[in-house]
């Protein structure tokens, strides 16, 4: 299933929820599908708007779910020159631990069995 939002944060609750939806035949722990893959998606979507689309304001953000027995996978894909992930400061280093921002990707990967990144965006 693939799906595109507007690059607008407001659309990401009701998105996240879509693609929740279409994921109950999985069959997966509900526990998972409710926390884990519901924060996660929220995050990348949150990534790819605020920073892939950032100067963007008419961008597109492209969702493709993948739903089999026992797996789940989600694409985010956005307009922006892409990044590495590498680079992105720990959010528990003392002196990141008070910024209202910069823990996406490290809830990401904290939350998901696998997350890639491509330099494309």
């Amino acid at each position: 299933m693939i799906f595109e939002l507007p690059n607008d944060i407001g659309a990401i609750e009701r998105a996240v929820d879509h693609a929740v939806a279409c994921c109950a035949h999985a069959r997966l722990d509900r526990r998972l599908l409710l926390f884990n893959f519901r924060v996660g998606l929220t995050e990348a979507l949150s990534n790819a708007m605020l920073y892939g689309n950032r100067n963007q304001p008419g961008g597109r953000v492209r969702v493709e779910l993948r739903v089999r027995p026992g797996e789940v996978r989600a694409s985010v894909s956005d307009q922006g020159r892409g990044f590495d992930p590498d680079r992105v400061p720990d959010p528990r280093l003392p002196a990141n631990l008070l910024r209202p921002d910069g823990r996406g990707v490290f809830l990401m990967r904290a939350l998901m069995d696998e997350v890639h990144f491509n330099p494309e965006g």
